[in-house]
């Protein structure tokens, strides 16, 4: 089980993040200049500190782009469409581990014009609904309708605006019909992880939102139910996206980041050393050093030393 202190590290960085990028450096991404890695270049990294794909994708680009000779600002936000607005205004550089197929398609929509893919990181990342393996006879989805008393009426969801709540309420719930029984409760990922743990200890019935990769699958005894009618939507990848225009500006940092790719063992064991190993380090320095000394050939352009 995980232990408490852990889950207190996740909620503290949620309230730390910003509501809004006034805290953004003035000189972002427009101001890096060429792909030279000279030393005197700033890029800006957007994420949400309790998704922890983007916390550990982060601080593994962090250290890269340092070790080509870029200076790099770390801004931690709370709200998707903050992040994505900030990307689009060139507030923030790179957007580490989006999910713009699926979860996060109505942020592209919207903004995706003013933003470039810079490659896929890794492949079949999904949405899932989730209960804890106690819970033998509840295996589908299907298998929640008639059932709200069991679970007080609430299906326990993560932040308002993130994509998987959008999925949850608008495809989800009226797909199954779960919408006149069901609340889906939003709060943040770290207050899910809370009221999951809770319920675990007690041997409650519970239904969460949950999504793979995230360590929180193989920490907690859960299940992912099945979804017969695909309303969780298809497997998706997981992308480092940045402001439009940086990848031309800074070609060097592009490519490195272009050959960013993670299998499910690098992928895992990146997000736990960085989310469980140095749970109680807010600097994960020496989480990504103590996993590229494990990991030296994780990726084709992984940088062991300065270049």
């Amino acid at each position: 089980m995980m232990k408490k202190h852990k889950l207190m590290t996740l909620i503290g960085a949620g309230v730390v993040g910003s509501l809004a990028l006034a805290g953004c450096s003035s000189d972002g991404g427009s101001s890096a200049g060429g792909g030279e890695g000279d030393g005197d270049k700033t890029v800006t990294l957007g994420y949400l500190p309790s998704w922890t794909d983007g916390l550990s994708v982060s601080w593994l680009l962090k250290d890269q782009l340092e070790k080509l000779g870029y200076e790099v600002e770390m801004e931690e936000l709370t709200e998707a469409g903050i992040l994505y607005t900030g990307l689009a205004n060139g507030d923030v550089d790179i957007f580490p581990s989006a999910w713009p197929e699926v979860t996060h398609a109505s942020y592209m929509e919207q903004y995706g014009d003013d933003i470039e893919d810079l490659g896929t990181y890794y492949d079949g990342a999904v949405l899932t609904i989730a209960v804890p393996e106690y819970m033998e006879d509840v295996n589908s989805i299907e298998d929640l309708k008639g059932q709200a008393d069991r679970f007080g009426g609430e299906i326990i969801g993560i932040e308002p605006s993130a994509g998987l709540t959008k999925q949850t309420q608008e495809s989800m719930m009226p797909e199954y019909e779960l919408d006149d029984e069901y609340e889906l409760k939003t709060s943040s990922t770290a207050a899910m992880l809370t009221t999951l743990e809770d319920a675990v200890d007690n041997e409650e019935d519970i239904v969460v939102t949950l999504w793979r990769p995230f360590w929180a699958n193989d920490t907690y005894p859960v299940k992912d139910l099945e979804d017969p009618k695909g309303a969780m939507g298809e497997p998706e990848g997981l992308h480092p996206m940045a402001t439009k225009g940086w990848a031309e500006e800074n070609p060097e940092a592009a490519e490195l980041i272009a050959g960013l790719k993670l299998d499910d063992a690098a992928y895992g064991s990146l997000e736990d050393t960085v989310v469980n190993e140095y749970a109680d380090d807010n600097d994960k320095t020496e989480a990504i050093d103590a996993w590229i000394e494990e990991n030296p050939d994780a990726f084709d352009t992984l940088l062991t030393e300065e270049q």
